[in-house]
Order: C-alpha cells, then structure tokens, then sequence
C-alpha cells in the first residue's frame, strides 16, 4: 500500500492531497503529509506546510461527528429518539406548520423542503450560505417551503445538520463544540481542535469541525471498535444502518454514508475532499484531508483507490 501511496503522490495524481492516515487493526500503518495553499471555511489560510499536529477543516464530516455526539447525549437521557417531533424541540418556532417533522427525518436528511447547495461554498445561492447569512439559522431551515413529503428521499442540507447541533445543545445545556470536547474528544485523548462559529455566535455543525487527521482517524476507529463506551454500541449500529437510498450501492444513515455493494463500508465526505472511510470487514480506517474545495476530489479519490487496492 504504501508504494501505491508513494507512486501517487510522485506521479502529481494527488496534488493537493494535505494529511493521509490508514489505520488497520486498530493500529497506524500509514501516514502521508503534504503541502498547499488552504481554507478555513471561507478564509484564507495562505500556503501550509502541513504535519500531524496541522489542524484541517473537516468541512463535512463535521455532520458525521455530529451524530455520534446526538448519541452520546442520548444514551445519557439529555435528547429525545429520533422519532420525536422535530420543531418541538424549537418552542419559539410553534407557528411553523411543521408537525409532522421528526428528528430522524433531520438525521436522515429527508426533511422534504427546499434546499439547494449545488451553488459553491462562497455564495448566498447555496442554501447552507444562506442559512449562515440569516438572523436566525433554526428558523431559516424550518421555514424553507414544503416540497414532498418528509421521509421520502434523500436531499443534502446542512441545515439538518444545524438542527441536530441545535438540539444537542440546548439538550445538553452546553455550546456543541463544550460538549464534543467533553463527551467525545478528551475520552479519545484528542486535545486539539477548533470548532468554527458563525457570526451568531453559535458552533458551525454542518462543516465547521477542525481536527488532525490522526485523530479524525481515531474517530473513525472507535466506530469500528463499536463505540467502546463513549458511543453507546446500539447507536453506532443505528448511525451506520443504511436507511433511504442515494444511488445505486450507495445510502444514507445517520449523518453518515453508507456503501451496500460488494464491498461495504461507512463514510463521513466533506467538501474539498475531506474524508472519513471505516471498512468494518476489513479492521480498515482512512481519513484524508485535502484541499479541493468547492472542485473535483481527485487527490482523495487517486489515493482511496491507492488503499482500497489491497
């Protein structure tokens, strides 16, 4: 494996790949480290030279993370199930007709309104922009039009997302990123990390999560390890159940993406590139971090290739 990564990055066919860990076994097989110029968010970082201790945005396996903490807080009886109504969890919202919202349709992301985030990253035409620009990000997602019904299909939105870290919070009574620290981050030993806010103020759930890719990597292994105590294990179960169809071979669980073909495994993905594979049957875990934001991944795509080749 290592030869094939080595071979790739020699060859120029991962060019912005940033932080590269495999994990197989529980144990570190394989570290990589690049260098160019990156983004926080929508900020320019200039050029980095990037290390283990380099911090990197996880853009949107931020959502991903963010279920394992609705399960933690869970488990510790601080959030209702998941089929539990969405807006009453949102007392100051009751004027939106929206009763037949759950908290699973927001997990899922089948919430049935209208979102768009095919616009770039940059732009108030990107519905998850748009809700960052709004006085009010709960109301902003709530209130989107109802165009099918809840439950039905599959459509990306962020604001889901926002929702989820939403309800954590007040459930928890702690600001996200305070309660990801606590319950999540120091039991798995992780010291640093940023948790971008918008200008309200509040933790940025959707793709805010800045983290080192080694320990994005131990992330991804206490999901294979089954929670290990930090997660309850029936809701890493729950999390990575394939449950409303993407394409073919390829669903949705809870925040997480779920590969049902031949070859099966779960997956945080965010923008740019940004990648968290767990490969249960094959004790693998890969997480990648990279810097093709708002383009096509062809650094992460070469070198997932590269690992999953044997």
């Amino acid at each position: 494996m290592a030869g094939r990564i080595d071979e790739i990055l020699r060859s120029g066919k991962a060019p912005n790949l940033h932080g590269l860990v495999v994990m197989r076994g529980g144990n570190v097989v394989l570290e990589r480290y690049g260098a160019g110029v990156d983004h926080r968010l929508g900020e320019s970082l200039g050029h980095v030279e990037f290390d283990r201790d380099t911090l990197h945005d996880i853009r949107s396996v931020s959502k991903s993370v963010v279920a394992l903490l609705y399960g933690i807080a869970l488990g510790e009886g601080l959030v209702p199930e998941p089929g539990a109504g969405l807006v009453r969890q949102f007392p100051e919202y009751q004027d939106l007709e929206r009763a037949h919202l759950t908290i699973e349709h927001a997990l899922t992301m089948t919430l049935g309104l209208d979102w768009n985030e095919d616009a770039p990253y940059t732009s108030p035409a990107n519905s998850e922009i748009a809700m960052e620009l709004a006085p009010d990000r709960y109301r902003y997602v709530l209130e989107r039009p109802v165009i099918e019904e809840a439950g039905k299909r599959w459509l990306y939105c962020g604001g889901a997302s926002a929702l989820i870290g939403g309800i954590i919070a007040r459930g928890t009574g702690s600001p996200l990123a305070e309660y990801a620290k606590t319950a999540l981050f120091q039991p798995l030993g992780i010291g640093d990390f940023q948790w971008s806010k918008g200008e309200d103020g509040l933790a940025m759930a959707a793709a805010g999560l800045r983290l080192r890719p080694i320990d994005l990597a131990a992330i991804g292994q206490l999901v294979l390890d089954g929670g290990r105590g930090i997660v309850p294990g029936e809701w890493i179960q729950e999390v990575v159940r394939p449950r409303v169809l993407i394409a073919d071979g390829f669903e949705y669980g809870y925040q997480w993406y779920v590969s049902t073909g031949e070859r099966r495994w779960v997956e945080g993905i965010g923008n740019g590139g940004q990648r968290l594979l767990v490969a249960p049957d094959e004790q693998l875990v890969v997480a990648i971090t990279a810097g093709e934001y708002d383009e096509e991944t062809v650094s992460a795509t070469a070198v997932l290739e590269a690992v999953l080749g044997g």
